[in-house]
């Protein structure tokens, strides 16, 4: 073992840090000297060599004085330190995140002060918070309904936002975009009127299924006639209008007539309120779903061919 002793300005040559960096060390306890020499100047054997490399490399990772004194003590373990510090620094990160979402958010939308208070107030809330605020607007949208409806129990959950531990700052953006949606209270009466819809026409027509949705056979009858380039006003649009109607009739039990083609034109025109798609569109980029394929262009024409064959 090396038993010689080194003064401030040896260490200083031998660790890269400054005489003042090591003498504040020193007067802290943290790397004492080991002597003194006749003059009164410290002096450090070669342990202190290595416990000033551990203090710089601790340091360098954002510890504390009183840790780092800990760790080169011996009183706490390193492990034990480097994993309370990450956990630490993962706190940090997702709330620089969360700030710059808010700043990015801001600088991109010309928010005004008001704004940006209510953007941070959302993108600071814990997950919990963030549960109950997407709990109460699906309950406004579909509470009450759910005895009757059991299938809105798993629209409920696909509509539900999860926000991922470490989320990438889109998500956050998203996240507070939506956040801001849900408390719209147009939108809220929107989706409500959209499962009241749904609803009334399930208990006329019996127990409908999914996947006889009206709403659904208007994407599956309008995809290839949009393919095809069909004019909705056109007279080669009749076939997919009385198709996408039969089902709808049928679905009703009623006959295809002027009151039936205005009530589904009254539920299209709700489904096709552009925030319940931009709603599915954040959704998909908070939970990290592929985006929604849009059904505004097939509603569009569809409204559009029906209103052209209805009486106003």
């Amino acid at each position: 073992m090396d038993g010689a002793l080194y003064s401030i300005g040896d260490l200083a040559r031998r660790t890269g840090l400054t005489v003042k960096a090591i003498r504040f060390y020193s007067d802290c306890g943290i790397v004492p000297p080991t002597d003194r020499s006749p003059a009164g100047y410290r002096l450090y054997d070669i342990d202190a060599v290595a416990r000033l490399d551990l203090v710089r490399t601790l340091r360098d990772l954002g510890l504390d004085l009183p840790t780092v004194r800990k760790v080169v003590d011996r009183e706490v373990s390193l492990p034990e330190v480097a994993a309370a510090h990450a956990e630490a620094l993962a706190v940090q990160i997702r709330t620089l995140r969360l700030r710059r979402a808010v700043l990015t958010a801001v600088a991109e939308r010309g928010s005004t002060p008001e704004e940006m208070d209510l953007m941070h107030k959302l993108a600071k809330l814990s997950e919990d918070e963030r549960r109950r605020l997407i709990d109460d607007f699906l309950d406004t949208a579909f509470g009450g309904l759910l005895d009757a409806t059991p299938e809105f129990a798993g629209i409920t959950r696909s509509m539900t936002p999860e926000l991922p531990d470490n989320p990438e700052a889109e998500q956050v953006e998203a996240w507070i975009e939506l956040a801001e949606l849900s408390q719209d209270p147009d939108f809220r009466a929107c989706t409500r009127r959209m499962a009241e819809h749904y609803v009334a026409d399930r208990a006329r027509g019996g127990a409908t299924h999914l996947r006889r949705d009206p709403t659904a056979a208007v994407l599956d009858q309008v995809g290839p006639a949009l393919a095809a380039g069909i004019d909705p006003s056109s007279p080669r649009a009749d076939r997919v209008v009385a198709a996408v109607m039969a089902q709808y009739a049928d679905v009703l039990g009623r006959p295809d007539d002027v009151d039936l083609r205005r009530r589904l034109l009254t539920r299209l025109e709700t489904a096709n309120d552009p925030r319940r798609e931009r709603y599915l569109q954040l959704l998909a980029v908070i939970n990290g779903w592929s985006a929604p394929e849009s059904r505004a262009p097939a509603f569009d024409w569809f409204i559009q061919a029906v209103g052209t064959r209805t009486p106003a």
